[in-house]
């Protein structure tokens, strides 16, 4: 009995240090070794990651059967949950640096108005010191001595002002690099956000794929092999369903899956998020409807289906003049390209974009030598494949890169208004059908 007491206060003992050797949650600011432990637990899940990755690749090269499948969704399942831990690990440390980044830039902020309210008071004082005039000075009752002594207080406020000015640029300048620190740990979290979701997703729809699997038993291979030919039937169907373009005919998905994975390969933007975009675009072209240029000097046009007439299809000192070398280059008629038409009829406002991509004739000169130094030819921005491609490197050049959510919004505001928001309702949409169009591409694969 004694030594079973010895061996459970040992075990508590143990038990109670290793408790103590976790990641802190509490949500207060972590200490130097609390950072150290957080580092190592953090470490400890990414091993852990590797090693499921490593399994699932393994169990995706063995021949197809119920008893593998079943352990390739346990795998992803298990990879999905160590994932989340590793985020959340890594949420809790951000949210940390945040509260004090922003505790940082509240200080700085009450320093800079300070040393705004010592620099009137020393501007105040300069005026008064500078009031007295020479004439003055020297036909006064008061001691010489006097204007002295205020002399040399003058050349030391003169000194303090300097002091002051050199401290609240300081003041300023360190402001803003913490602002940006700041931007990016509020990226980095929502990043992290983002992904802790996406992987709750997939663990639901894995796990319940995982069910129906567990449900057949080893001798009903024969009614797995139903369950494998109706995915293979779905995916054809996926594969086959029409992917709509703008001012372009539809193409299948799976030949757009082709074209944005050969894109994502020279760009390194997401197959999903560039999907996404295109889907957008064709989604506007619903409402705005497709325009012909008639008259290169003003820039009017019609409408391809209604007649409507527009002033400004397109803008004639900007973007004419690239369009009609554009379709001159590819040997096509420039009063029978289709262009979009006006977003509001008083403006340019995204009027005579081009293809799938939407790219205005101007913008798209930008990329002609890059494009056809990797499809070696001229590209066309009403072909599929060139306007994908076109697509992605504007996107990347936006900073659309990687998995990141946050410069994915960032890049999809920019590629529709071309200014420097980080969120709007264009990217907010674009987003949302990423979210879909992932799943579709998951389903296939």
């Amino acid at each position: 009995m004694y030594r079973i007491l010895i061996a459970f206060v040992i075990l508590f003992f143990a038990t109670f240090a290793y408790a103590q050797e976790t990641c802190p949650t509490n949500g207060q600011p972590l200490t130097d070794a609390q950072r150290v432990i957080c580092q190592k637990e953090l470490d400890d899940v990414n091993i852990q990651i590797a090693q499921q990755d490593a399994i699932l690749k393994n169990q995706q090269q063995q021949t197809y059967s119920l008893a593998r499948d079943v352990a390739i969704l346990k795998a992803k399942i298990e990879k999905a949950k160590l994932d989340i831990k590793a985020k959340t690990i890594l949420i809790n440390g951000l949210s940390k640096d945040i509260t004090q980044k922003q505790t940082v830039i509240g200080n700085l902020a009450n320093k800079i108005d300070k040393e705004k309210e010592s620099l009137g008071q020393l501007l105040r004082k300069t005026n008064e010191m500078e009031f007295y005039s020479l004439p003055e000075i020297l036909l006064s009752q008061q001691d010489i001595s006097f204007f002295f002594l205020d002399l040399d207080n003058f050349y030391s406020i003169q000194t303090s002002l300097k002091d002051s000015f050199a401290e609240l640029k300081q003041a300023k300048n360190e402001t803003n690099v913490q602002k940006q620190n700041l931007e990016v740990k509020k990226d980095s979290e929502t990043d992290a956000k983002v992904a802790i979701e996406t992987n709750k997703r997939n663990i639901e729809k894995n796990q319940a794929e995982l069910n129906v699997l567990l449900g057949l038993s080893k001798t009903q291979e024969k009614n797995y092999q139903a369950v494998l030919n109706d995915k293979a039937r779905r995916a054809t169907e996926i594969r086959n369903a029409l992917f709509a373009l703008r001012d372009s005919v539809a193409i299948p998905f799976g030949k757009a899956l082709e074209y944005a994975n050969f894109a994502s390969q020279k760009t390194g933007v997401r197959p999903a998020f560039l999907l996404a975009i295109l889907t957008q675009e064709s989604n506007l072209g619903k409402n705005v409807g497709s325009c012909y240029l008639t008259n290169q000097q003003t820039g009017e046009g019609v409408n391809t289906k209604t007649g409507k007439v527009f002033p400004n299809v397109m803008k004639p000192t900007r973007d004419v003049g690239p369009f009609i070398e554009i379709t001159k280059a590819l040997g096509l008629d420039p009063f029978k390209a289709t262009v979009s038409c006006p977003i509001v009829s008083t403006t340019y406002w995204n009027s005579g974009s081009m293809g799938p991509a939407q790219f205005l004739p101007s913008t798209w000169k930008l990329f002609i030598n890059r494009l056809k130094n990797i499809l070696g030819y001229v590209a066309n921005p009403w072909e599929p494949k060139d306007a994908f491609l076109a697509s992605a490197m504007y996107l990347s050049d936006l900073g659309g890169i990687g998995e990141s959510t946050s410069a994915q919004s960032k890049a999809a505001c920019r590629y529709n208004t071309g200014s420097q928001i980080s969120t709007c309702s264009y990217s907010r949409s674009v987003m949302k059908l990423a979210i879909k169009i992932q799943g579709t591409i998951d389903e296939l694969d």
